[in-house]
Order: C-alpha cells, then sequence, then structure tokens
C-alpha cells in the first residue's frame, strides 16, 4: 500500500516534470534569444527522465535490482546530464555578465553563433566528463558486495547513502580526481563571472557617486 502511495506521489512529480518543461521548451522556442533556457528546461527534462522511470518500476517491481549494463548506461547519461547543466549553469553566468557589464555590445559579444558555439560546448565538455567518468568505473573491481540501496547509480553521494566508490576494492584516485577537477573548473568559471559582474557593478556605483558629488 505504501509502495503505491509512492508510486502516484512520483508519478505526479514526474508529470508536472515533464508537462512543465515541456511548456517552457513550446514557449521559449518562439522566443530565440532564450536559447540557454531551453536548454536548460531540456537538460532538466532528460536527467529527471533518467531517474524518475527507474524508481517507478522499482515500486511497481518485484525484481528491484538493476543489471550492471543498465546500472553503467544510467551513470553515463546521468553525469551527461547534470555535468551539461554545470556547464549551461557557467554560460548563462557569462550571459549575465556581458549584458550587465556590457550592455552596448551584448548583441555583438552574444550573437547566435556565438551561444550556439557555447551550447555545443556545454554538451560536448558533459559528454567527455560523462565518458570519463564511466571509463573510471570501468576499471573498478567490487570483490566484497555489489548492492548499493539507492535508486540512482552515482558515485559520490552523501551518508547514510552508500555511492559506488565505496563499494570498490581497487584504488579510485583516478575517479575522485576527474570529479574535483569536474567541479573545480565549474565553481572556478562561475565565481570568476559573478566576481567581474559585482566589481563592474561597484565601478558603476563609484562612478555615479563621483558624478553626483561634482553637481553637488
Amino acid at each position: 500500500m505504501v509502495l503505491l502511495l509512492l508510486f502516484f506521489l512520483f508519478l505526479g512529480i514526474y508529470v508536472i516534470i515533464v508537462v512543465g518543461n515541456l511548456g517552457l521548451m513550446i514557449f521559449i522556442r518562439l522566443n530565440p534569444q532564450l536559447h540557454f533556457l531551453f536548454n536548460m528546461s531540456f537538460i532538466d527534462l532528460c536527467y529527471s527522465s533518467v531517474v524518475i522511470p527507474q524508481v517507478l518500476i522499482n515500486f511497481v517491481s518485484k525484481h528491484d535490482c538493476e543489471e550492471d549494463i543498465g546500472a553503467l548506461a544510467q551513470l553515463s547519461l546521468f553525469h551527461f546530464f547534470v555535468n551539461s547543466e554545470s556547464f549551461l549553469l557557467s554560460a548563462v553566468v557569462y550571459d549575465q555578465y556581458v549584458a550587465i557589464c556590457k550592455p552596448l555590445l551584448y548583441n555583438s559579444i552574444m550573437s547566435s553563433q556565438v551561444c550556439s558555439l557555447l551550447v555545443t560546448g556545454v554538451y560536448v565538455m558533459g559528454f567527455t566528463l560523462a565518458m570519463a567518468h564511466t571509463g573510471c568505473m570501468l576499471r573498478l573491481s567490487f570483490c566484497d558486495s555489489n548492492i548499493t540501496n539507492l535508486y540512482v547509480c552515482d558515485i559520490v553521494l552523501p551518508p547514510p547513502s552508500t555511492p559506488i566508490l565505496e563499494l570498490s576494492c581497487t584504488s579510485t584516485y583516478i575517479e575522485e580526481l576527474v570529479v574535483f577537477l569536474a567541479i573545480s573548473i565549474d565553481l572556478g568559471v562561475i565565481s570568476r563571472s559573478y566576481a567581474l559582474i559585482f566589481s563592474t557593478v561597484l565601478c558603476i556605483l563609484r562612478k555615479k557617486n563621483t558624478v553626483s558629488r561634482i553637481r553637488s
């Protein structure tokens, strides 16, 4: 009974996610200037579809174990969309930086060609990191337990969950290094862009104060 209630709860959440993101994508498609938001809705829809359908299947199926190939495919797709969303957020922050700091040059800097290249780079980086994670997972050996009580096959999760890395009996140094580099690059790009925005806003405020003092 509890599993049935959870099934309908998650089914309702998934329907809301699908309808909401599809509606946003249709609306945004009418306005080409919102290309980043279109891709964000698309990625959100995709990585939700990677996880929630498997959860729904496990709620109604007696066989709640996932095969190795299915788990690896889920891991690859999940990391592809999550990493792509992270880099897309970096592109959105850069777009905000240009709009705030260089408003007169915005149309020339953020042309449709540049935006298309940024979006392409987002998916290329997401795919590269996903393949790096998948390649690192293929080299791991699981000597003891190969069972995790999770619906998502992920490599790093907060306790009390048991991520896949903790189940491995071989060295996970390379995989941890890949995760660290991916997070560092993304946070570095976002932090630098926001720092530039903050410094530019302060500079504008100082100029306005100077002009007002001169006039007074």
